[in-house]
């Protein structure tokens, strides 16, 4: 497989994709140049493929829990299955960790709850928000990909790269 080299190393190069990648789950919506976009695009959408066949490859398990009166509890608990497990392990090592931002006029205290018990927002992102929906999508449409979409906005000013907006489907 040829790989875009970008005219940097393969240490930076790697970066760059990781951390655009990364923007891009996360805000939906980013621009770079025409060719950072074009390589982004097969990147992304094999991590959202991945997401789409292993989503929802969980197992429901009953675990008992003792608290610190002595009190047993009983509790549904939702597992990956060792598909998920793989998948979620091999999207988080293509993905920067990051934090889900605060939401518009969110106090500290409701932002800590609603972040309780998510480990790794990118990927509970793929995985909760994005597969459902594209999976949904490739039923009704009938067709797998095409999850992002790559718009051209012109020549930059200073050195006329060509940019563009890359952005993943929203319907």
């Amino acid at each position: 497989m040829k790989v875009k080299k970008f005219n940097r190393p393969s240490k930076e190069r790697r970066a760059l994709t990781r951390n655009q990648a990364t923007d891009l789950i996360m805000k939906g919506k980013i621009e770079t140049t025409l060719a950072k976009a074009k390589y982004l695009k097969s990147y992304v959408e094999k991590l959202i493929t991945l997401g789409i066949k292993t989503y929802d490859k969980v197992v429901t398990v009953s675990k008992n829990y003792v608290d610190d009166k002595g009190n047993k509890t009983t509790r549904e608990v939702i597992n990956d299955m060792p598909e998920k497990l793989a998948a979620r392990r091999a999207i988080k090592a293509k993905v920067y960790m990051v934090k889900e931002p605060r939401k518009e006029g969110e106090k500290k205290a409701q932002y800590v709850a609603r972040m309780d018990n998510i480990k790794d927002p990118v990927v509970e992102k793929i995985f909760n928000f994005y597969a459902p929906k594209y999976a949904e999508r490739a039923k009704e449409k009938d067709r797998k990909g095409g999850y992002t979409r790559v718009i051209k906005t012109g020549p930059r000013r200073g050195d006329a790269a060509e940019m563009c907006i890359i952005e993943l489907i929203a319907d």
